[in-house]
């Protein structure tokens, strides 16, 4: 079992930047990827950002492309999201998720997210 604790979510005027953390225990070696989504207020989550465990490779979706930036520690088992240029849309709650053992199609472990408010 995994368990997923997400720590870093405040509220920021538009353009400044936050970095989340999402420390991970249980079965630490059992992922090929690890994500963040985000929900919006009102719409359902979204996966925003995503890395291949073992590899590193990293994607985003277009909207945050540019802006966000995911890594990994392995020797601290913790998940990052840095978060530049924040806009009002990226209001919502952000969730970091850990894949299957063998895919990373199948996100089945959540932590219980960290609200990240961006207003003037």
């Amino acid at each position: 079992q995994v368990q997923l604790v997400e720590s870093g979510g405040g509220s920021v005027q538009p353009g400044g930047s936050l970095r989340l953390s999402c420390a991970r225990s249980g079965f630490t070696d059992s992922s090929a990827c690890m994500a963040w989504f985000h929900q919006a207020p009102g719409k359902e989550r979204e996966k925003v950002a995503e890395i291949f465990v073992r590899s590193g490779t990293t994607t985003y979706a277009s909207s945050v492309q540019g802006r966000f930036i995911i890594s990994q520690d392995k020797g601290k088992n913790t998940l990052y999201l840095q978060m530049n240029n924040l806009q009002p849309e990226d209001t919502g709650v952000y969730y970091c998720a850990a894949s299957a053992r063998m895919s990373c199609v199948v996100y089945n472990a959540f932590g219980q997210g960290t609200q990240v408010t961006v207003s003037s």
